[in-house]
């Protein structure tokens, strides 16, 4: 029997990983001379996995990959940020929280995200949180990834959840489009990574911490997707 589900993103969602991802970034860039970016600049990096991340580095740097540079810089980064994990990372303010007053609601939890699945349960079973989500789904878990909206139904599925009780959390525009195209109710954050404000791409709504991930609101936002008002 499927259950509702809350579906959250990883990076700049549900963890803070930035400061790593930051030093494994710029590993990578200073093994082909290039300047590291600061924390502004990877901010606007992340959101679609380790191979865009190298890529829109080289981008604003005016500079073009060789062939076969790309395969062998993710590489780099991957080992890289393994050795390292969980380094700096931990999960935003509340965010354990939210996940906790879910589950106590008979709501199931999954993560959906563009990293590679073999990273992400690294890093939530060393922040000792791996258990708490029935599904944790990968940018190579399935044949398809965030923005299809495939990579988010094919989550909940895994999870056991009901997509007509779902509610994906993001930080960015990725997790957004992703959602809409699925038809499932989605809540930004805007704490995360992204280049613009979360605002501009219209979610069912804005948080700014996680207190206010209530379950009361998930159930409006599931109504209001099926068209039904909220009990």
């Amino acid at each position: 029997m499927t259950k509702p589900i809350i579906v959250f993103d990883l990076d700049g969602t549900l963890v803070d990983t930035a400061p790593d991802l930051l030093d494994s970034l710029n590993h990578c860039l200073r093994s082909v001379d290039m300047q590291p970016v600061d924390e502004v600049q990877i901010r606007r990096f992340i959101g679609a996995g380790s191979r865009a991340m190298i890529e829109r580095a080289f981008a604003a740097d005016g500079r073009q990959l060789a062939n076969g540079q790309l395969d062998a810089l993710q590489a780099l980064f991957i080992e890289h940020y393994t050795a390292g994990m969980p380094g700096r990372s931990q999960p935003f303010p509340g965010a354990l929280d939210a996940v906790a007053r879910f589950r106590q609601a008979g709501f199931v939890t999954a993560v959906c995200t563009n990293k590679h699945e073999r990273l992400s349960r690294q890093l939530l079973e060393t922040l000792e949180i791996a258990g708490l989500f029935e599904a944790i789904c990968g940018g190579d878990s399935f044949a398809h990834r965030k923005p299809d909206p495939r990579h988010l139904t094919d989550t909940i599925a895994r999870a056991g959840g009901d997509r007509e009780g779902a509610v994906m959390i993001g930080d960015s525009r990725t997790d957004i489009d992703t959602a809409k195209a699925a038809g499932i109710p989605v809540v930004a954050v805007d704490f995360g990574y992204t280049d613009q404000p979360v605002h501009m791409f219209e979610p069912s709504r804005v948080i700014s911490h996680f207190d206010m991930l209530t379950v009361e609101l998930a159930g409006k936002l599931i109504a209001a997707a099926a068209g039904q008002p909220a009990s």
